[in-house]
């Protein structure tokens, strides 16, 4: 008896198994194959420098010429403190530096009349030296005449009293001599303080002056500012910052990546880069340094490994990256955007 039986068909789910089987083979092979190539992390910022607007004088805020989140150029005005009191401190610093100008005038001419008066006194003391000398021989003469009998007793004492008094003139001169000495050391010490003096008073000026030009403050960097905090009229003191400038000429990237993944990476590596905000956008960029140090270590309060509660978390560390040709995407870059990156290992 023949066997009627028609055979069976396969059933298309197999095909169907097999085919998923097959594209996820392939996309396993794919994935493996990618992550061999490259290292990625969506742990990545866009980084740029921040700069610090602040006042080195204390005042009040007598006009603003920017607003929140403006573009400025370095050197641009962009607050004004009232400046009263410091163009006041600069009339007062050269009221004083005149002064003491006039003081080492006098000072000067004091030492010139004590040379003059020093002269004088040597000019009467040579005159005197000079009488005393010529009372000194008369006596002597006089002295052998009277012995010999040649001239009376009395002329011999009108000499010795003529010498007595030309030894004491001449000693006052000499004390005058001495005194105009001392006036004119005076005068050279009132001439060095004089001087002193106006240096001083030409530092106080200065720095009158430097301050007053601290009433103007002036972008320190081209870029766009953040929130203002600070309004006309308000008092503000030195070194408190006022708000920021973010510089929108240079900007790099920031990536954290495990520990385990740093072994193939080095710098100078292609790096992908895809940002949040604009996935669309391909950046291109190479890894330029590497931290010394985990972000751990950066934190306010780094773990202490060894108080005994150690549990081992994976570190990260910063890697810099350089986006290259920034100038293009200048325009939608911003400080702190999130971003994807894969590293180009092998």
């Amino acid at each position: 008896m023949e066997n009627t039986t028609p055979p069976k068909k396969k059933s298309p789910a197999i095909f169907i198994v097999l085919g998923v089987l097959a594209i996820g083979a392939f996309f396993g092979v794919r994935s493996l194959i990618h992550r061999m190539q490259y290292e990625s992390t969506d742990n990545a910022q866009i980084e740029s420098r921040s700069v610090p607007v602040i006042s080195r004088v204390p005042g009040f805020i007598d006009s603003l010429q920017v607003d929140d989140y403006g573009h400025v150029q370095a050197g641009t005005t962009l607050i004004k403190i009232d400046d009263h009191e410091y163009r006041l401190a600069v009339m007062q610093a050269k009221a004083d530096l005149m002064n003491a100008e006039a003081d080492l005038a006098n000072a000067q001419a004091a030492y010139q009349n004590s040379l003059a008066a020093k002269r004088v006194a040597a000019a009467n003391a040579a005159v005197q030296k000079t009488r005393l000398d010529k009372a000194q021989n008369d006596l002597k003469r006089d002295e052998a005449l009277v012995k010999e009998g040649a001239i009376t007793q009395k002329q011999s004492e009108d000499s010795q009293s003529n010498f007595d008094a030309t030894s004491k003139q001449y000693a006052v001169t000499l004390e005058q001599v001495n005194l105009a000495s001392t006036q004119v050391a005076t005068g050279e010490a009132q001439i060095k303080k004089a001087q002193a003096l106006i240096d001083i008073r030409r530092a106080a000026l200065e720095t009158a002056t430097l301050k007053l030009t601290y009433c103007t403050i002036t972008a320190p960097v081209s870029g766009k500012i953040g929130k203002r905090n600070v309004e006309r009229g308000q008092y503000i003191n030195p070194g408190a910052p006022l708000f920021s400038i973010v510089n929108d000429e240079r900007f790099w990237l920031v990536a954290n990546f495990k520990e385990t993944q740093l072994e193939k990476m080095k710098e100078g590596q292609h790096v992908s880069i895809k940002l949040d905000g604009y996935p669309d956008l391909d950046i291109e960029g190479s890894i330029s340094s590497f931290s010394q140090a985990t972000g751990a270590k950066f934190s306010l309060l780094p773990p202490d490994n060894a108080t005994g509660n150690f549990v081992k978390v994976t570190q990260r560390v910063p890697v810099r990256i350089d986006i290259v040709h920034p100038e293009k995407y200048k325009r939608l870059l911003r400080a702190g955007l999130s971003a994807e990156v894969e590293v180009k290992v092998n």
